[in-house]
């Protein structure tokens, strides 16, 4: 009998779902436990307009409480709506599913993907991912859809491309191939807390250029051999249950009739193509026009009341930031069309409908998944419990008298355990700059360099903790095309899936770091990791 249970309990599992309902009463009931015994945490930030150090005490919030409750069911909708992936992903999808309705994504896996070796395609999708974060967290709601899509066509598991286009944004995240959205967040604090040691101090925007450029590179092909060797194996092959139905039907079909048909499909195919470059490339030029100051009705999507180019492009109020995705689901919406209309696969605007259909069929238990893990997420942010542990976290290194290389080290896994808790750089780094970065410039180490060290922190732990919103879409996304229906990938699962990336990941952040540091390689023009 004892060995009959042990095999249930190990058949015993429970959906993504429910574990984050279970995880929102925990959270509601440790935030009445905590406020009971009076947890709070205290810490110093820097008022960016006097360079001065406040003393800021932070408790936390009993959730059980009637000012509690009173938040939990009157923000539930706003919650859900104003949650940042849910918008981006409709955008993202509504231009996806024009362009796989009309045949141009099939078109283009065709020809590019399906015969694509299999460490070139992980590669591409790793290093689009990673400097996807050049603008917010785009890369969570175009990249894992087209990921999967495209991993098909290549004749693999689109679990893995799914896992692979995760890794790279949450893996890779704040390093690219440009300034963008962090600099913009990060700089006034790095600057202010660097008053507190040097008040000629000047942090540039391209201060980390060199080293997010280098980094975005290097760890693409470190992600690219660690999910070849360790991943790809651990998630197996997938197998398309109208295979079979496929070839019956090229069976019945004669040699002349299949080479006439292919014939005529390469034909429509090529001008449905060219439709769909000319017309790509028409976008493109365009929104690189609203995006240029000083020309004629150009700068539609600047802000043009700050005073710098970077500002205006990725500041608080930057139009094409908040419009970036809407502008993507413009652009393959707009050459899906082109191609549909150029190949013939279109008649009239019900195929478009019709063949959109499909793309938003699997996405109800998608939606029902947001919609609780908004709520969780939410009201974990609401308690203050993350920003408390960030607290102690910048504590700890306040407290120890390390320097040099354990202090460089102490800083990234602090960072690294915090985020765990607290997803949004410049709210941890507000907390965290004004203990790092004098004490690293007191190390010899320059704010800039402290300021990458962020970076490092961050997407180390990224990927592995459910409070970040891109996980939600993630996990999502594997039991959408999870062929075992009545078995749901789980949480836990889904981590067991990035744990090799996790490990050896983590392990490469540390390590180039410090080999940048020890060599003394410029971090940017004129910027070096010492003083």
């Amino acid at each position: 009998m004892k060995n009959r249970k042990k095999l249930r309990l190990k058949k015993f599992y429970f959906h993504p779902i429910t574990i984050f309902l279970f995880l929102t009463l925990i959270v509601i009931l440790l935030s009445a436990i905590f406020s009971i015994f009076e947890m709070q945490g205290t810490y110093n930030t820097v008022n960016v307009a006097t360079n001065e150090l406040e003393p800021v005490l932070v408790t936390v919030e009993n959730m059980l409480n009637f000012d509690g409750m009173k938040y939990i069911f009157s923000n539930a909708m706003r919650n859900f709506i104003s949650f940042t992936p849910l918008g981006m992903l409709l955008l993202a999808l509504i231009g996806i599913s024009v362009a796989q309705a009309t045949g141009l994504i099939d078109t283009l896996g065709k020809k590019y993907f399906s015969k694509m070796r299999k460490r070139n395609l992980t590669f591409i999708i790793l290093f689009i991912a990673t400097i996807s974060s050049l603008i917010n967290e785009v890369g969570y709601s175009f990249l894992i859809p087209l990921a999967a899509i495209f991993y098909m066509m290549n004749n693999r598991n689109p679990l893995l491309g799914i896992v692979t286009a995760f890794c790279g944004v949450s893996f890779g995240y704040g390093v690219s191939l440009f300034v963008g959205s962090m600099e913009v967040g990060l700089i006034p604090y790095t600057t202010s807390s660097a008053y507190l040691i040097d008040e000629t101090t000047h942090v540039s925007l391209t201060s980390n250029l060199f080293i997010i450029i280098a980094f975005s590179i290097l760890l693409s092909i470190i992600g690219t051999i660690i999910i070849e060797r360790f991943i790809a194996p651990k998630i197996g092959k997938y197998h398309e249950k109208d295979n079979f139905e496929r070839t019956e039907e090229l069976l019945l079909m004669n040699e002349e009739e299949l080479e006439q048909t292919r014939i005529a499909e390469e034909k429509c195919e090529k001008r449905g193509l060219r439709a769909a470059y000319i017309t790509g490339i028409f976008i493109v030029i365009a929104f690189i026009y609203m995006i240029i100051p000083g020309l004629p009705n150009s700068g539609m999507l600047l802000d043009m009341k700050e005073t710098t180019y970077l500002n205006q492009l990725f500041g608080s109020n930057s139009y094409f930031q908040d419009g970036f995705t809407y502008m993507m689901c413009l652009f393959f919406l707009g050459m899906g069309l082109a191609y549909g209309i150029g190949a013939k696969t279109i008649k009239n605007d019900k195929d478009i409908i019709n063949g959109c259909k499909s793309t938003f069929a699997d996405l109800g238990e998608l939606f029902i998944l947001i919609f609780v893990a908004s709520q969780f997420i939410s009201i974990f942010r609401n308690t203050n419990i993350g920003t408390i542990i960030t607290c102690w976290c910048a504590n700890v290194i306040q407290n120890l008298s390390f320097s040099g290389i354990p202090l460089i080290i102490l800083v990234i896994v602090m960072i690294g355990i915090a985020n765990i808790f607290s997803t949004t750089p410049t709210l941890k780094w507000s907390i965290f700059a004004p203990v790092v970065v004098p004490a690293l410039m007191q190390a010899n180490i320059s704010p800039a360099f402290s300021q990458f060290l962020l970076r490092a922190g961050d997407s180390i732990t990224n990927g592995v903790t459910p409070l970040l919103a891109g996980f939600v879409i993630y996990i999502g996304y594997l039991n959408i095309y999870n062929q075992r229906k009545n078995k749901p990938i789980t949480i836990r699962q889904a981590i067991q899936f990035l744990s090799p990336y996790f490990l050896f990941i983590s392990l490469s952040w540390i390590l180039l770091i410090l080999g940048w540091y020890l060599i003394g390689l410029p971090i940017g023009p004129g910027v070096y990791p010492t003083l």
